[in-house]
């Protein structure tokens, strides 16, 4: 699988375990580490309501781990994870 292929395939599965979750944005793949790093920033969320990175970090991993993606998926949706939260 070509890169570009393999990381438009992680952008889906990463969408796929988080509802109401919509990529208009052209980018594609290139979303995907934008995407985490603000969810690990708790970006989403009111700004009393936000976790720390930790709690956001253990929580993002937890749903990965429980969804029913492959575990070649989400595996690779992990590596994305750390290494999003090691550069913050």
């Amino acid at each position: 699988m070509k890169e570009a292929g393999k990381k438009e395939a992680i952008l889906e599965a990463y969408l796929s375990i988080w509802n109401n979750r919509k990529v208009t944005d052209e980018r594609g793949a290139d979303l995907l580490s934008e995407l985490i790093r603000r969810e690990l920033l708790d970006e989403n969320a009111h700004p009393r309501a936000r976790k720390t990175q930790l709690e956001k970090f253990y929580l993002c991993i937890k749903r990965v781990m429980e969804s029913q993606l492959s575990e070649d998926m989400k595996n690779a949706i992990v590596m994305v994870y750390i290494a999003e939260m090691e550069k913050l």
